[in-house]
């Protein structure tokens, strides 16, 4: 019988050989592929804790920075979801004339993972709406607040719309990041779009959508295609865009915000990020959802080399109760355009009319 499990020579059959092989390579693997762990603010280990923080339902800390008149005086309430690679210190650029003039108080906030706010392992489109409602009470907003979201940072209006639309009193979108795997896009259109970006987007956005868990090892391969987001390397049509992208670059401050925004590990920033908004939406998608009893408004630039302004159009059309305001000449990052931060303020807020 022993004999038997081995070669003619007493070795060990190919077949076992290969097996073993197998799993050491299997091995290799999955170590490669599994992100390190992250490094929580005011762990041992981790970034000291520098910002005002409130604690959400599941314990975990949310980073935030206020702005405009304070909240016990103010008139109106809002709420700040910033976008891809940004943080609690951005906002949409209203003046604080504005602000002081119509009582706005506004709140802008690390999303889960981001600056100084806890990684959320469980992260998803629910868990975003809910961090805003968890630090609307925990500050003591009141009943209803007024929600701002920028970019990649969308997927919590569309989330909240769906799951606290009794908590909005209105909402202003800066140019929503689109899932091109949406089922309400028109397939045609969205895969021809899809093949105009950069070949390293699309790469990103594809394993995003059918591997997530590959997202980290992806990412950190040179030689494979990866994101000019997070490289800064895609350049912009919109000359406001393409200036303002070659100066974060040559001055540093690209680099630095990405710095702040990743300091507790890539993985539970951008990657969950991209993850959440390109991958599956398995509760809905925008093009379900049904009119809130709020005013609804979408802000977006046809010059945008992020979001194609094809599929913004049809959205907004399909659903109806969208206020779409198209800005002519605009690129993506509507923040930057001089001016434009009163309006959306002045747009969304009912004593400005």
């Amino acid at each position: 019988m022993a004999a038997a499990s081995t070669g003619n020579n007493g070795s060990p059959p190919v077949a076992l050989l290969v097996l073993m092989a197998a799993a050491m390579v299997a091995g290799w693997f999955v170590n490669a592929v599994r992100p390190p762990p992250p490094t929580p603010c005011g762990a041992e280990g981790g970034p000291p804790v520098t910002a005002a923080r409130v604690r959400v339902r599941d314990g975990r800390f949310l980073a935030y920075a206020e702005s405009g008149v304070r909240r016990e005086a103010a008139r109106f309430k809002v709420v700040y979801s910033h976008g891809f690679s940004g943080g609690r210190m951005d906002s949409p650029r209203a003046s604080q004339a504005l602000l002081k003039e119509l009582g706005v108080y506004m709140v802008a906030f690390d999303r889960a993972g981001y600056g100084e706010s806890d990684p959320d392992p469980r992260r998803s489109l629910r868990s975003a709406a809910m961090d805003i409602q968890d630090l609307a009470d925990a500050l003591q907003l009141g009943p209803k607040f007024h929600l701002i979201c920028s970019s990649l940072g969308c997927h919590a209006a569309w989330a909240s719309f769906k799951y606290i639309p009794h908590r909005l009193a209105g909402a202003a979108m800066m140019a929503p990041v689109i899932n091109y795997r949406w089922p309400g896009l028109p397939r045609g259109l969205a895969r021809q779009l899809y093949r105009r970006q950069p070949v390293g987007d699309q790469w990103s956005l594809r394993v995003a959508y059918y591997a997530p868990w590959l997202l980290h090892w992806w990412m950190n391969q040179t030689w494979l295609p990866t994101s000019t987001v997070i490289s800064g390397s895609g350049s912009f049509p919109n000359a406001l865009d393409e200036k303002n992208r070659l100066m974060a670059l040559s001055t540093g401050l690209f680099q630095k915000k990405a710095r702040m925004a990743t300091q507790q590990g890539v993985q539970d920033s951008f990657y969950r990020d991209m993850a959440v908004m390109f991958g599956r939406w398995p509760e809905f998608e925008p093009a379900e959802l049904e009119k809130p009893p709020f005013p609804v408004h979408l802000f977006q630039g046809d010059e945008d080399g992020v979001v194609p302004v094809q599929l913004q159009r049809h959205i907004c059309r399909r659903l109806g109760w969208i206020s779409y305001h198209e800005l002519a000449g605009v690129g993506h990052f509507l923040s930057a355009v001089p001016g434009l931060g009163d309006r959306i303020v002045t747009t969304l807020l009912p004593a400005a009319a």
